[in-house]
């Protein structure tokens, strides 16, 4: 059965339903979506995802840590914790909301809500999900700065990056 999400308006406002196939065709029906993105305690690397190569967007491109649908009935924060214990097997993470945008892309447009976290990656067990992601590792983020426009990361990722890059800078200054 094709998931439920719910569509909604620029403020996340719910005004309807439809299905996941629905708002991948090129409806371009605004569906709401979590990301988060870990970082390491220095602040200077993220964890990324390869994603899988069955996926039906962006198949074995590199992306945000964790990604996925808000689905209908569910508010983004219960979302985020989901999407992030069925991906990386975490469960105990403080996120911070960081950002709320539009991405559009060709064949979809999604509400993104991003937040970010920090973990010890020497005492932190990702549990990869191997259906939704082929590998998962820490990136400097001079090395993300230097694979940007290769087609190494998804659209939505490096445009995500360039978003939060000033505010991942900001908080890495604070420590």
């Amino acid at each position: 059965m094709d998931e439920i999400f719910p569509i909604v308006d620029e403020n996340g406002n719910i005004t309807g339903s439809a299905t996941r196939k629905e708002c991948h065709s090129g409806s371009k029906l605004l569906h709401p979506v979590v990301h988060l993105h870990i970082l390491n305690e220095q602040r200077d690397a993220l964890f990324l995802q390869k994603r899988a190569l069955n996926k039906d967007i962006q198949p074995g491109k590199w992306d945000t840590a964790v990604g996925g649908h808000v689905d209908l009935g569910e508010n983004i924060h219960i979302a985020l914790r989901r999407e992030t214990r069925e991906e990386l097997g975490l469960i105990d993470f403080t996120p911070q909301h960081i950002i709320s945008y539009v991405f559009e892309s060709e064949i979809e447009r999604e509400l993104v809500n991003t937040f970010t976290t920090t973990v010890n990656p020497d005492t932190t067990n990702f549990v990869i999900d191997e259906n939704e992601i082929c590998e998962g590792r820490f990136w400097p983020l001079h090395e993300i700065d230097s694979n940007l426009g290769k087609g190494v990361f998804t659209p939505n990722f490096e445009q995500e990056y360039q978003r939060i890059l000033p505010q991942l800078r900001e908080q890495r200054n604070e420590q």
